[in-house]
């Protein structure tokens, strides 16, 4: 294993609101002991486990969507009703993060953390963006998720009227989409 090298580590949480994996600790030099030795003189935080947190990091506004995009081997993408609030589409207040993982986890039993709502769908690139240090569904794409698994009607509303008229999507692509503007 490569010596432990800080910069590198904190370069990569920084990115990440502070948060870092077991596995990118281990890329960066820090073995599972040295990991240990770092938590117990209160360095760094384990958040859950293979989660960890720079102790003196400043704190963000959605660091538990950091927390579950992590846990999802940062191949998740923020979706549904939580996309819906981070696109700024309704005032949804969402109980439980919203990440979509791949269809092929369905077959994994992986335990999911109790903030964590999951679903199942193979998300192409050119339906996700970045929302600071998490990939979250596209408008246009949250909007067909969201109708899909029958939020709240006044929601989807909201968010249609928003969209449009911040020209996030047209009433074209809604219509395509299938879901009335």
């Amino acid at each position: 294993m490569p010596a432990p090298d800080w910069i590198t580590l904190y370069e990569l949480a920084a990115a990440q609101d502070g948060h870092f994996t077991t596995a990118q600790a281990a890329e960066a030099g820090y073995s599972r002991p040295l990991l240990n030795h770092h938590v117990k003189a209160g360095r760094f935080h384990r958040i859950q486990r293979g989660i960890y947190r720079l102790r003196d990091f400043p704190s963000a506004d959605h660091e538990d969507l950091v927390v579950a995009w992590l846990w999802s081997d940062r191949q998740g993408v923020v979706s549904y009703e939580t996309a819906l609030l981070l696109n700024g589409l309704s005032d949804v207040l969402p109980a439980r993060v919203d990440i979509t993982v791949p269809a092929s986890w369905r077959r994994r039993r992986a335990r999911v953390p109790a903030i964590v709502r999951l679903h199942h769908a193979d998300v192409p690139d050119a339906d996700r963006a970045w929302s600071g240090p998490v990939p979250v569904t596209t408008p246009l794409r949250t909007l067909v998720d969201c109708v899909a698994d029958h939020v709240e009607p006044d929601l989807v509303a909201q968010a249609v009227r928003d969209g449009l008229r911040r020209g996030l999507f047209t009433e074209r692509e809604l219509r395509e989409a299938g879901i009335e503007a």
